[in-house]
C-alpha cells in the first residue's frame, strides 16, 4: 500500500495539471474570442460575433474602430420605453482635410407601448410599415427590412390600452469636410435581423413579465417580398385610382411592400442625397387583430386617413398619411385618394360596403 505521502503529492500534481488544463482552454477560448469571453449587449439580448453583421468583426474593419452600448430604462418598467443603442465608431483619413472622416454608424433597439399621441404614432407606422420591409413568417406580427424591423407583442404586453412592440432602426452618418452627411447601413441579412429582434423580443417579454410559456420563433424561412424602390407613378403602388400629381423635380420613389390579404404595404419618399428619405405617404391595410391594434386610438374616419371595414369576418383597417408636400393638408384631395385606396384594397381582400366613412374623430 502506498502511504498517505505518496498519496497527497499525485492530487496535487494531478491538481495543477487540471489547473492548467483549464488555464490554458481559457487563454484558447480568449484567443479566438469565443464564449464566456464574447461580449453581450441589450440587456444580453444578443451576443457578438453571433450572425448579424453589424455584430460581427467586419462592422471593426475601419481604423480605431470600437463597438459600445448603451441603455435606458428597462423593458416593463413603469410601462415607458426602454431603449437600447449599439453604436460603432470609426475614422478614415481625409485626402481633402487635415481632419479624419469620422463615421458613426448605429442600432437602436425599442421596446414599449406604440407612441400615445396622435401625430407620433402616425410618425411611427410611416418608419415602420415601410414598404421596404418584409413581412415576418409563421404568423408573427411584424416587418424585417435590412435596416428596420418591427415586432408587435401579444396582447399580455398592452400598456394602458396600447399594443407594445419591440423594434429596431438602423442608421449611418459620415462627418468630414464636405459636412454631416446621412448613409445606408444595413444591420444583416433579412433572416439575420429576424433573429435579432425575436430575441430581443424574447428578453424584453421576460424582463417585463409577459412573456408566453414558448419563445417567439418560426420555422419557416425569412425571404424577401418587398419590392425594391423606383420612381414613383400612377397608380401608386399600382393600386387603382390612388394617383398623384408629382411635378416635373422628381425625387418621389415608391416602395411596393407587403401585398397579401392581412397586411398591404406602400410607401412614398422623398429622396435627397446627404440625408435620410423623408416619408411623403404611407398606406396601409392591416387584417390581422394585433395588427390592427397598433392603429387603436388613433382619430377616424375618411377624413382622417382611418377607417375600420368587415372584411371576410374580419375587422381590417384602412390607414393613409399623405404629407402636405404631396397632398393638400387633410383637404378634400387626400380624402379622395384614400377613398380610392380603401375601395380598391378593400375589393381585392372581400371587404363589405364601406359605411360610415364621413364620422367624426373619436
Amino acid at each position: 500500500m502506498e502511504d498517505g505521502g505518496k498519496r497527497q503529492r499525485r492530487w496535487v500534481v494531478l491538481g495543477a495539471v487540471l489547473a492548467g488544463a483549464v488555464l490554458i482552454s481559457g487563454i484558447a477560448l480568449w484567443a479566438t474570442d469565443s464564449s464566456p469571453f464574447k461580449d453581450r449587449y441589450c440587456w444580453g439580448a444578443w451576443e457578438q460575433d453571433s450572425g448579424p453583421r453589424f455584430l460581427g468583426d467586419d462592422a471593426l474593419g475601419k481604423s480605431g474602430s470600437e463597438r459600445v452600448t448603451a441603455e435606458s430604462g428597462t423593458p416593463g418598467s413603469g410601462g415607458k420605453t426602454a431603449t437600447c443603442t449599439l453604436t460603432v465608431s470609426s475614422s478614415v483619413p481625409d485626402d481633402d482635410s487635415t481632419q479624419p472622416i469620422t463615421f458613426q454608424d448605429r442600432v437602436t433597439l425599442s421596446y414599449g407601448p406604440v407612441p400615445e399621441a396622435p401625430d407620433k404614432r402616425r410618425d411611427w407606422i410611416d418608419r415602420y410599415f415601410s414598404g421596404s420591409a418584409s413581412a415576418l413568417p409563421g404568423g408573427l406580427d411584424g416587418l424585417v427590412a435590412s435596416d428596420r424591423a418591427m415586432l408587435i407583442l401579444p396582447e399580455a404586453c398592452d400598456v394602458a390600452g396600447r399594443a407594445s412592440a419591440v423594434t429596431l432602426w438602423a442608421e449611418s452618418w459620415g462627418d468630414g469636410h464636405l459636412g454631416k452627411r446621412a448613409m445606408p447601413l444595413t444591420i444583416g441579412s433579412l433572416p439575420d435581423v429576424s433573429t435579432m429582434l425575436l430575441d430581443a423580443a424574447d428578453v424584453g417579454m421576460r424582463k417585463a413579465g409577459c412573456a408566453p410559456e414558448k419563445p417567439l420563433r418560426t420555422s419557416v424561412p425569412m425571404v424577401r417580398l418587398a419590392e425594391r424602390d423606383d420612381s414613383a407613378g400612377n397608380p401608386l403602388c399600382r393600386i387603382p385610382g390612388v394617383t398623384f400629381t408629382w411635378g416635373k423635380d422628381m425625387r418621389y420613389q415608391q416602395q411596393v411592400g407587403v401585398v397579401g390579404d392581412r397586411l398591404q404595404t406602400c410607401s412614398v419618399v422623398w429622396k435627397q442625397r446627404g440625408s435620410p428619405d423623408e416619408p411623403a405617404a404611407q398606406f396601409v391595410m392591416a387584417g390581422s387583430p394585433r395588427t390592427a391594434a397598433v392603429f387603436a386610438g388613433l382619430p377616424e374616419g375618411s377624413g382622417q386617413g382611418l377607417v375600420r371595414r368587415d372584411c371576410d369576418g374580419r375587422n381590417t383597417v384602412f390607414y393613409a398619411h399623405i404629407g402636405p408636400g404631396l397632398g393638400d393638408g387633410g383637404g378634400e384631395k387626400d380624402r379622395q385618394v384614400f377613398e380610392r385606396f380603401t375601395d380598391a384594397v378593400g375589393k381585392r381582400v372581400g371587404c363589405g360596403p364601406m359605411k360610415g366613412t364621413e364620422g367624426a374623430a373619436r
